[in-house]
């Protein structure tokens, strides 16, 4: 039985999460609690095995909370939000940060054409979460405390790099800030990204990437051409590829790993346009979606990186391309940085495989 802790101070809501949790016979709420107060001690009485967190609170916000719960008695934290406002939701994406694990939008009420859809996303996630080991918020790092990678000669050869291509999954949005916070701001090229994310708050993730990296983060856009140092984050229910020029298409095709939009359909797009011109890396997430396409860009002579099993909050995306030897590198999220910057100054070029 998965024992879950719902944090939400206007009482319909909770109730309605309530009800939605117990339906679920795997499930059984343990306890709520009005505001972030309460939710940090309640943790410490019932010590649950998930706490899902509204942000907006009285006295102590889900921000907080999130932060003294990390600090104290680690926790999975589903954020569970009714705002999708980019300017307000950064605050979600500040939780992720303290060690919130997923942020999902708040269930459509019984009765709504969405209530089915939006009140299993919530359960599947309540019990996906409760396997994850938690981990406590990574300190700052600064590139002076990162000790220098070597980049193998002969992958620092192998190709001139013309894009560097990153997908994650559970856990990935902090790991993405610290990589682009340490990429340089005349980075010589552009930088694609699919993140997993509950729909509505891809604008608001960008608008978090953008405060802490010197390169602008956009929400990618149909027809747009890809500009050297600039960050595209694929938009949600959108399919992204790139055609040849750089030209960045988005669809409507099907889901592929049930994801959409997919890591793997990124990656086979650019495999078929840039070859072995590219970088191109998975991160923390469930699942396996991108890592077959992995090994097929280092079978083309692509450089390839997984993100390592112990900074992994969940290891089954980099985890399956390891397995599948589809990775030239295995390293930490301070050190990816380095690797990607160093990778981009060479500036040589090799044969790519046909």
């Amino acid at each position: 039985m998965i024992k879950v802790l719902v944090a939400e101070d206007s009482s319909a809501v909770r109730e309605l999460l309530v009800h939605i949790l117990n339906s679920d016979p795997e499930i059984q709420v343990v306890g709520t609690a009005n505001d972030g107060e309460q939710a940090v001690a309640a943790v410490k009485h019932y010590r649950p095995d998930v706490v899902t967190m509204d942000i907006h609170m009285p006295k102590m916000d889900g921000l907080e909370a999130t932060r003294s719960i990390m600090e104290t008695y680690p926790t999975p934290i589903v954020i569970v939000s009714g705002s999708t406002d980019p300017h307000e939701t950064t605050t979600l994406f500040r939780a992720v940060e303290a060690g919130a694990l997923a942020v999902l939008g708040r269930p459509a009420g019984i009765g709504h054409p969405e209530h089915e859809m939006s009140a299993r996303e919530l359960v599947q996630t309540v019990k996906l979460m409760a396997e994850v080991r938690t981990v406590r918020r990574w300190p700052k790092m600064r590139h002076a405390q990162s000790a220098p990678v070597a980049v193998k000669a002969a992958t620092a050869a192998a190709a001139k790099v013309r894009v560097i291509a990153i997908g994650a999954s559970t856990g990935g949005p902090p790991v993405l800030q610290t990589i682009l916070a340490m990429l340089p701001k005349d980075l010589p090229v552009p930088v694609l990204i699919v993140q997993h994310m509950a729909s509505g708050f891809i604008a608001a993730f960008a608008e978090w990437l953008a405060q802490s990296s010197s390169l602008p983060v956009h929400v990618a856009v149909h027809g747009e051409f890809l500009v050297p140092g600039h960050v595209y984050v694929a938009p949600d229910e959108y399919q992204m590829k790139v055609e040849y020029g750089g030209r960045i298409v988005l669809t409507q095709d099907d889901p592929e790993n049930g994801l959409c939009p997919s890591v793997a359909y990124l990656f086979r797009s650019l495999a078929s346009v840039y070859g072995c011109d590219i970088v191109a890396g998975l991160l923390t997430g469930m699942g396996r979606d991108g890592a077959e396409e992995l090994r097929l860009l280092k079978e083309k002579g692509a450089v390839t990186f997984a993100q390592d099993k112990e900074s992994s909050v969940v290891h089954g995306m980099p985890g399956e391309a390891i397995r599948l030897n589809a990775v030239t590198y295995i390293l930490a999220p301070d050190k990816i940085a380095a690797v990607l910057t160093e990778l981009t100054k060479t500036g040589r070029r090799g044969i790519c495989e046909s």
